[in-house]
């Protein structure tokens, strides 16, 4: 049998290109479908904005479960259908679609920071390691989940884009089903696991965990609108299908980065630090390309820097998270960060007109920024907190 970290991995990426592609297939099946880009968008949004709003309440859920695999399982599955169900419905009953996407949305956090936040129990060997290829996942799925995606749509149409992407998603949780979960002691099950505002206090209170968090979230804002910003570039270069390759090249950028993070113990031994610098560090990346729309191949190094980030981020949620909401903890802060992006996407679609420098100088502006608030909330932090992992069981 393949190892743990493999099996993983192999969950991780379907659940996840699943969610990258879709963002595209549901656009393209609107505008078929509909005539309206705009409904694609309205659909995109019932998908993306439960990230957050059910975060704490899926995260206090497996919390608080015993045995957490049927759980995500249902999240797998019921992702997968909710595509592949409005694949059917867009056109012939939009409102239904909205509403699948919504649900599938709702328990979409247990498949981005849910399962992050297993990797401890998966992999407690080499937890630094293992955090580093979960984070070259993201990277994977952002390179293929759109291609893919449009593919498909090109040959056989979007609906079968959609249900494809739901294929693999039902792949992921093939995938998932092999990985051995351990059942909880019921000693963690405690009061606080079933609050879902549980994660927001523990934020607050400990401000390692506040200043990634925060830091984070305030950076995405500006990734978000980093594809209309690459759409600008292409339009003032009369070459619209740049705007694919520049995305392209800041995910291979993320994608090394996340991978030469496996190979380099300093993020994992200063995590706060490394996630403060490498955003700070972007706000530079940015800059030529705003001044010299010709030095657009640069972004790649805001790409590499996201690696580091990543690593580094999940390093401080497992060492900040107490054990009875550290599921809340990740699914939380992974909603944080997929909100931001879409409202970071939305300010960028209103400046779109003004052209590339603008934009990226904004983006650019904005990891200063999330850098100096990060390092703002720092200051408060004293020796970190003593967390240990629970005794789990085999199931």
């Amino acid at each position: 049998m393949l190892p743990v970290l493999t099996r993983y991995l192999s969950a991780a990426i379907g659940a996840r290109l699943a969610d990258e592609g879709a963002r595209v297939s549901i656009v393209l099946l609107a505008i078929e479908k509909t005539g309206h880009a705009a409904t694609g968008g309205l659909l995109v949004a019932a998908l993306m904005v439960p990230h957050v709003a059910a975060a704490p309440l899926a995260g206090a859920l497996a919390d608080r479960a015993r045995r957490r695999k049927p759980l995500y399982l249902t999240a797998f599955v019921v992702y997968a259908f909710s595509l592949g169900g409005a694949a059917l419905l867009v056109g012939p009953a939009t409102w239904a679609a909205a509403v699948l996407l919504l649900t599938g949305g709702c328990l979409a956090p247990l498949l981005f920071g849910g399962l992050s936040s297993l990797l401890r129990e998966l992999a407690p060997a080499n937890l630094g390691r293992a955090f580093g290829y979960d984070a070259t996942t993201y990277s994977v799925a952002g390179i293929a989940g759109p291609t893919l995606a449009a593919v498909v749509a090109g040959y056989a149409g979007a609906a079968w884009s959609l249900i494809t992407l739901g294929g693999f998603a039902l792949l992921g949780a093939a995938a998932f089903l092999t990985l051995p979960l351990a059942t909880r002691p019921p000693a963690v099950r405690t009061t606080r696991a079933v609050q879902p505002l549980a994660a927001f206090t523990v934020m607050v209170r400990r401000p390692r965990l506040g200043a990634v968090t925060a830091a984070t979230g305030i950076s995405q804002f500006g990734f978000g609108a980093l594809p209309l910003a690459a759409a600008a570039i292409a339009t003032t270069r009369h070459d619209p299908p740049l705007t694919g390759v520049i995305m392209a090249v800041c995910a291979t950028g993320s994608l090394i980065g996340s991978l030469l993070t496996t190979r380099i113990p300093l993020v994992h031994r200063h995590p706060e630090r490394t996630l403060l610098l490498c955003i700070a560090l972007m706000s530079v990346a940015f800059l030529p390309a705003a001044l010299l729309p010709d030095a657009w191949p640069l972004l790649a190094v805001a790409g590499l820097l996201m690696g580091p980030i990543t690593v580094a981020l999940f390093s401080v949620r497992d060492r900040e998270s107490p054990p009875d909401v550290r599921t809340q903890v990740f699914t939380l802060g992974a909603g944080i960060k997929v909100t931001s992006a879409a409202a970071g996407a939305a300010v960028g679609g209103l400046m779109s007109s003004a052209g590339p420098a603008p934009l990226l100088t904004v983006i650019a502006a904005g990891q200063l920024l999330a850098a100096t608030t990060g390092a703002l909330i720092l200051r408060r932090a004293g020796r970190p907190a003593d967390v240990r992992p629970p005794v789990l069981t085999p199931e």
